[in-house]
């Protein structure tokens, strides 16, 4: 049985992302309506009694807008979050429905083994997902602020890889944002650039040369274009001798729309 993948929206004004296989779906994030989060479900022929989980990365509101909502909206839905991102999601959601892990340590829904990994961002207690379903592995990497030891090894095997590609420097610095700000989105707990997610990939190739799917996401609306985005990276992969469409896949999370529906 395959393992299948839909970005619903990547970047800076929301995310959501849907992981599912013949029989059971898990949202990632909730940070767009809830309306576009149903027609996403819709459009991807996933049944509300399909839905079995939402897994938060952590509480800023692109992540987190319609956690409210959609515990309503969807029977028997069960929000997965750390302690930390739960002190700090501001949307109630009924205690029936929260359901706590501890970063770092596999859970399980419906035969998807999760695994939680802590990622370097200005957030509570952030982190990426895993998502296994039997020798599948799907990552999400998104809102890092660089790649730590701990995040590219659980991220080698990975068949898809979501992984943040959120500004180009040059333009970041040139741009209208304030200077702390832009400080911020720079630093170690900020966001990964352009260049730094090329280097990643470059990384990753070098270590396990095997094919897969990789979806730069979210992307800055004020700092990015997605041809810039894919343009540094395969730059940044061609100064390797790699070439993207070979073993590496590389496309793009859009921040507006639904993507393709990926399956490995």
């Amino acid at each position: 049985m395959s393992l299948k993948f839909c970005s619903f929206a990547s970047g800076s004004s929301g995310n959501s992302y849907l992981v599912k296989n013949e029989t059971t779906a898990l949202l990632i994030d909730a940070g767009i309506s809830g309306k576009k989060i149903l027609e996403g479900l819709e459009s991807t022929q996933t049944s509300l009694d399909q839905v079995k989980g939402l897994l938060i990365t952590h509480e800023h509101i692109d992540h987190v807008k319609s956690v409210s909502v959609l515990s309503k909206k969807i029977p028997n839905l069960s929000v997965y979050a750390n302690e930390g991102t739960w002190g700090g999601i501001k949307k109630p959601v009924a205690p029936s429905q929260q359901r706590i892990f501890n970063t770092g340590e596999d859970f399980y829904i419906e035969g998807f083994m999760i695994r939680p990994f802590a990622i370097p961002h200005d957030a509570a207690d952030p982190v990426g997902f895993s998502i296994y379903y039997e020798n599948r592995q799907i990552s999400i990497v998104t809102d890092v602020g660089h790649i730590t030891n701990e995040i590219f090894e659980e991220i080698t095997c990975a068949d898809l890889l979501l992984l943040e590609a959120n500004h180009e420097k040059e333009i970041l610095l040139v741009g209208r944002y304030p200077y702390n700000l832009k400080q911020r989105i720079l630093g170690d707990t900020g966001h990964l650039s352009n260049i730094s997610a090329g280097e990643c990939l470059c990384r990753l190739a070098a270590a396990d040369p095997k094919p897969r799917q990789v979806l730069l996401g979210h992307l800055s609306h004020e700092n990015n274009d997605p041809a810039v985005a894919l343009l540094t990276v395969r730059n940044t992969l061609m100064e390797k001798n790699i070439i993207p469409g070979n073993e590496l896949k590389l496309g793009i999370a859009m921040r507006d729309a639904l993507s393709y529906i990926y399956e490995v």
